[in-house]
């Protein structure tokens, strides 16, 4: 990424690999990383045309996120930035993603409220400033995309699609499917609160398929996929909505893994448009989990005077 934000770069080295186990297993990734890591960085360089000596700082995560990959890319930033003598900027995960709307969309500025569903977190982010953040909710049990990734294991979609994205899966799956077919609830979306809580909603899947004959769960699988797929949708608009009221906000994102999925943007559009307001999103590609986010929070603090020392250390648990 430049001076003035243009992203030189953007590789990024799938995890597909995992998919034999139904999800990613903390070793194999740490091995993974210390195994591309080098190549990976290589290649970034030279399709941004540059050596190491023409950058200004070296971005890497701190937190959160599996602790043993979290090692992997600090060490290497730490490497590279006491070799190079360049600076190092430990960034927050998920103001990386935070961040991954900027990347297309120069103009949009804060304040602005942020839903962000990635991974094992979904949360409701005020963003007053960049670098300035409220968490007003966020889930109280499983994330929205654990509980995408546990219930395409229980409807037997994980491993066998070949995906480690449960979400993917499912949402594919629903396409062909009556989204008011299956009635399962929407947790805590009667209640005064922007939390989320998602477990309630597991535990409906598992007692509706539990005595399911195989052809009949065969047959109702669009259906089911369509009608949980809503059901998470259903409560993560919701909880934004009331959000975006209770602020009097006009300017809304959806960010992270799950914000990739087409029936979340399509229904929070609608949702946000009905009441004024506008909704920004990354494209797919930016919704994962990608080194261009986090190079663009370096940038950030970097031209803001913020550095990380060299003790810096990764935090698997860090809050927003």
């Amino acid at each position: 990424m430049d001076t003035e934000g243009s992203l030189l770069s953007h590789i990024v080295y799938s995890q597909q690999e995992h998919a034999a186990f139904g999800g990613v297993v903390p070793e194999l990734a740490s091995r993974a990383h210390m195994r591309t890591i080098l190549s990976t960085i290589r290649t970034a360089l030279s399709d941004a045309r540059c050596s190491l000596c023409e950058i200004d700082g070296i971005a890497v995560t701190a937190g959160p996120g599996l602790v043993g990959s979290l090692l992997v890319g600090i060490s290497v930033a730490k490497g590279m930035a006491i070799a190079s003598r360049k600076k190092l900027i430990g960034v927050h995960h998920l103001e990386g993603h935070i961040f991954s709307t900027l990347l297309e969309h120069k103009g949009f500025t804060a304040p602005f409220l942020t839903l962000l569903v990635s991974g094992g977190h979904s949360e409701i982010v005020l963003v007053r400033n960049l670098g300035d953040y409220q968490v007003l909710g966020r889930t109280r049990d499983d994330a929205a995309g654990e509980a995408f990734d546990k219930a395409a294991k229980m409807l037997g979609l994980l491993p066998s699609s070949g995906s480690i994205h449960g979400g993917r899966v499912i949402s594919e799956v629903a396409k062909d499917g009556d989204s008011e077919a299956i009635p399962l609830p929407r947790g805590l979306i009667k209640e005064d609160t922007f939390d989320f809580s998602f477990s309630g909603l597991k535990t409906a899947l598992r007692n509706h398929i539990r005595d399911l004959p195989r052809s009949t769960l065969t047959e109702q699988l669009p259906d089911i996929a369509a009608s949980f797929e809503m059901a998470i949708v259903d409560a993560l608009v919701a909880k934004t909505i009331k959000a975006m009221e209770s602020l009097r906000m006009h300017s809304v994102t959806v960010v992270g893994g799950v914000a990739a999925n087409s029936t979340l943007r399509t229904k929070l559009q609608m949702e946000v448009a009905r009441r004024g307001g506008s909704l920004t999103h990354p494209s797919p590609i930016f919704c994962t989990d990608n080194a261009a986010m986090i190079a663009a929070v370096g940038r950030f603090h970097l031209m803001n005077g913020r550095e990380s020392s060299y003790d810096l250390d990764a935090d698997p648990r860090m809050k927003l």
